[in-house]
């Protein structure tokens, strides 16, 4: 009898331990290819920034006076696409025409009245998702442009601070990631499961921690 209930303890022990295990694995996947993206997305902005140092340094009048006559963002963004085609390899004729939806981290899906919603997005040679907006301000505080990243093309899960980061363009050629300027306890509280993630692509630069 004793023999019979020690079996019986012993399966149930193995069966828990089993399903523990069940358990954790998913979530170790999840969180390194998470961290394999957090660590392409500072690859990535490096390169970004030299782009765009490299633009400011070749910018001429005509490139501004064009950026002023354009009568739409549209037109806009379009003249921005020209301009970072031959450092990302894009084009309007890499746009994709597929759906796409994009996520915050909360799981919330974006609108395309939301401000980081973009309508047009490029697949680039190495299989990033590239999106500009342009939100033309004549406040030189104030970005002009938006740019987003997918560090895993259109593969999920195509979420904001996941696999989705991205930068604020200003009128100078400047760039900063989203969520620079914001107060700490506001990135802590939007880089988690109950924010936007938009602000991820700043607090994961400066250090933040990465939030299950």
């Amino acid at each position: 009898m004793r023999k019979r209930f020690w079996k019986i303890e012993y399966s149930i022990t193995i069966f828990v331990v089993f399903a523990a295990l069940l358990l954790m694995i998913p979530s170790s996947v999840i969180s390194s290819k998470e961290a394999t993206y957090i660590s392409k997305w500072n690859d990535t902005f490096h390169k970004i920034e030299y782009v765009f140092n490299a633009m400011a340094a070749q910018a001429d009048a005509e490139i501004i006076k064009s950026f002023k006559k354009a009568k739409n963002n549209h037109e806009r963004e379009t003249i921005m696409i020209k301009l970072v085609k031959p450092y990302l390899r894009i084009s309007e004729d890499d746009e994709i025409t597929r759906k796409y939806d994009l996520y915050y981290m909360n799981g919330v899906k974006l609108k395309p009245e939301d401000e980081y919603y973009f309508d047009n997005v490029y697949l680039s040679e190495k299989s990033t998702i590239i999106g500009i907006k342009d939100i033309i301000d004549d406040d030189i505080y104030h970005p002009g442009f938006l740019m987003m990243f997918d560090m895993n093309g259109i593969k999920g899960p195509n979420t904001w601070g996941r696999d989705v980061y991205g930068i604020n363009i200003f009128t100078d050629g400047k760039i900063t990631p989203i969520g620079a300027g914001w107060d700490i306890d506001d990135l802590k509280k939007d880089c988690s499961p109950v924010g936007s993630g938009v602000s991820c692509s700043y607090y994961y630069r400066i250090g933040g921690e990465f939030s299950e």
